[in-house]
């Protein structure tokens, strides 16, 4: 039996997240598909965290233990081959058997792409979020600072969040413009349930006037989530890297 790490590109437009789920798709569902049915073991997939409905993946990790005698350098192709278009397998490699690739991980970066223009885009209607009104970079860089550290982020999640434990650490937030698109990096040791997106909404609020820098550090100090910003449209979520 070997341990395979599996690194995932998809978009999530179609899918109700990452998480298999009776009688809808998902990522998880659609790969242990894949596996069962062209190298005809069933796998138990292991992910390095969720991602929601909508929400797409540049370099996703995740691990199963292969049973069969697959070599691992054409296992990639080999599941691309049955994989929809909008899944693929950029690579798989063997790793100790130790590994867990949501337990081993010591740092995720997310990235979000917001379409910034008077006039929407509708080939990005599914690949970013949109803000009709000018973002003032300098004021998201001035709030993303205020965010940098540990953290309890409270204040940043939804209500529905399952833990007891709110404590975050932002090892950095990076805000670029390039001509109608906006992109903020988040990288960090863990992420709370729609943290990454309300940031972003919170970085967008102040630059539009909606929250001052006073609501942020109330919502970072008393976790109240009305004193931070919106929860911004998962299609322009993506996670970047995940690294161990």
């Amino acid at each position: 039996m070997k341990r395979i790490l599996l690194t995932i590109e998809y978009d999530g437009r179609d899918y109700c997240g990452w998480q298999k789920q009776p009688k809808v798709k998902t990522i998880q569902g659609e790969i242990e598909r894949a596996i069962l049915s062209s190298i005809g073991q069933t796998a138990e997939l292991y992910g390095s965290g969720r991602t929601d409905s909508g929400v797409h993946a540049l370099n996703q990790k995740a691990h199963f233990d292969l049973t069969k005698q697959v070599p691992i350098s054409k296992l990639a192709d080999i599941l691309n081959n049955v994989l929809p278009d909008d899944i693929v397998i950029k690579n798989a490699e063997e790793v100790d058997s130790d590994f867990h690739a949501r337990f081993s991980v010591h740092k995720k970066c997310y990235r979000y792409k917001i379409y910034n223009s008077p006039l929407k885009n509708a080939f990005l209607a599914y690949r970013a979020g949109y803000v009709k009104r000018e973002l003032d970079i300098d004021k998201m860089i001035e709030a993303s600072r205020l965010l940098i550290g540990e953290h309890d982020f409270k204040g940043f999640c939804s209500a529905n969040t399952s833990t007891d434990n709110f404590v975050r650490k932002i090892y950095d937030i990076t805000v670029m413009r390039d001509d109608d698109l906006v992109v903020i990096d988040v990288c960090g040791n863990g992420f709370l349930y729609n943290m990454v997106r309300i940031i972003v909404g919170t970085l967008v609020d102040y630059s539009l006037g909606r929250l001052t820098l006073s609501d942020i550090k109330e919502a970072l100090k008393n976790g109240n989530r009305a004193k931070s910003g919106q929860t911004m449209s998962p299609y322009g979520l993506y996670l970047k890297d995940v690294i161990y």
